[in-house]
Parts: C-alpha cells; structure tokens; sequence
C-alpha cells in the first residue's frame, strides 16, 4: 500500500507527516484490498481542508474531505470517516455473498 501526502500552501512538518502516515496506514485494518491512500492538506484563509482519497480494488474509491482550523483534529475526523465508509462497503460485499455454502449444507429445506 502507497501512502502519498500533499501539502498545498503548507508546508508540511515531519510531525504533520508522520501522524497522516500513522493514520492513513491503520484503514488497512478495515479493509485489506486498499492500493494506495493519497492524502492532501491545504491551507485556505485561516481555515485548513484536508482530504483523504483512497482507492482499491476494483477501481473502488472512497473520499472524505473536512476544513477546520486543527490539522491533528482533521485527520482524525477524516479517518474516522473513512473507516465507516469500508466498514460499510465490506458489510455490504458480505451479504452479497450470501452465507450459503456450494454444496447447499446451509440451506433449509421447504416443509
């Protein structure tokens, strides 16, 4: 998995850095198919808006994005955003699988 961040208009400190990598590296938890996790910190008026795109596979991509005045506080928020979004996508991969078995086992029979 490829962690990238992004400083646009800010200049990003080893701190910033280390703590977005931290982050971004533990969503693989949560879903184990993840290619790469792009992460972008911007500076707007007095206001930072961080963004985090992570793509998977089958070309699934999931976004969350925030503005707010704590970068620190912005990560968290944005991961805790994005570890809803795979837990709910891989909830769903789930139940469309089904929990029956090739040979039927699990199936009840009609009475």
């Amino acid at each position: 998995m490829q962690i990238t961040v992004t400083g646009r208009h800010v200049d990003l400190t080893d701190d910033i850095r280390n703590y977005i990598e931290e982050k971004a590296g533990k969503l693989s938890r949560f879903y184990d198919r993840i290619h790469e996790i792009e992460v972008v910190l911007d500076h707007e008026s007095e206001q930072f808006k961080a963004e985090i795109i992570v793509r998977a596979d089958q070309k699934h991509t999931f976004v969350a994005s925030l503005t707010g005045p704590d970068t620190f506080a912005l990560i968290d928020v944005i991961t805790d955003k994005l570890e809803r979004q795979l837990r709910t996508y891989k909830e769903k991969q789930k139940k469309h699988k089904g929990n029956s078995s090739a040979d039927g086992a699990g199936l009840e029979s009609p009475e």
